[in-house]
């Protein structure tokens, strides 16, 4: 399979319940890179509230996703993500939680996130020369957006404005929704998603994925943190 661009995920362990249940709510599966049944929830048109992440799978993005420079490999990059993985620690949250974040709803840590936010950095920045620049219609269609000072800089330096001292990991449930919308999908996930998740919530491992040309993500590998 033939890939457009790489990235590097938390992707959480298949067999955890909440795992399960929230790779189906969304509806793709990026391990086995087939689609899931929906589960079937009153009031809630759970394939239209989840179109917009699905093509990404269940993840927390760890670094955002990128085209391979010129000169660099696959192989190379596998090396590389074993590398830094091997230098990092696991991370350990308290939990995790489900939260608003503007229009859409997303999975949350509880507890101090240094940790987290370390390893997210240094997955940036050890991995940023595979990073192909981004074409100015990218930057273009970034700014539209309306970026901080310290967004476009991150934006010019590393590709995307939402890294370093901007990142904030989160597992992105569904797209944006409307008010009404949001508190239906919201208290459907509160009744069937929360009681399932993990306290503490542990990150043992980095999984490099991989963009198809459809548009679709796929788990490529594992790489065990170690450090």
């Amino acid at each position: 399979m033939t890939f457009t661009r790489y990235a590097i995920y938390f992707a959480p362990p298949a067999t955890a319940e909440w795992a399960k249940f929230a790779s189906s709510w969304l509806g793709w599966d990026i391990k086995a890179g087939t689609a899931l049944v929906h589960p079937v929830i009153d009031g809630v048109d759970v394939a239209a509230v989840t179109e917009v992440p699905r093509n990404y799978g269940l993840h927390a993005t760890i670094k955002p996703p990128f085209r391979l420079r010129d000169g660099q490999t696959v192989e190379a990059l596998h090396d590389a993500c074993a590398q830094v993985a091997a230098s990092q620690p696991i991370v350990v949250q308290d939990g995790l939680t489900i939260a608003r974040l503007g229009r859409f709803l997303a999975l949350r840590p509880l507890g101090d996130e240094a940790a987290l936010n370390a390893l997210a950095a240094a997955c940036v920045r050890e991995l940023d020369s595979f990073r192909a620049p981004p074409a100015q219609s990218e930057l273009d269609r970034r700014r539209a957006s309306g970026l901080t000072a310290q967004q476009d800089a991150n934006l010019v330096q590393w590709g995307y404005p939402y890294v370093m001292d901007t990142f904030r990991f989160h597992i992105t449930l569904c797209g944006k929704l409307d008010r009404a919308t949001l508190t239906t999908v919201e208290a459907a996930l509160q009744s069937r998603l929360a009681p399932l998740l993990p306290q503490p919530f542990q990150i043992n491992d980095l999984a490099l994925v991989g963009e198809a040309e459809d548009g679709r993500f796929h788990l490529l590998h594992r790489y065990a943190l170690s450090g």
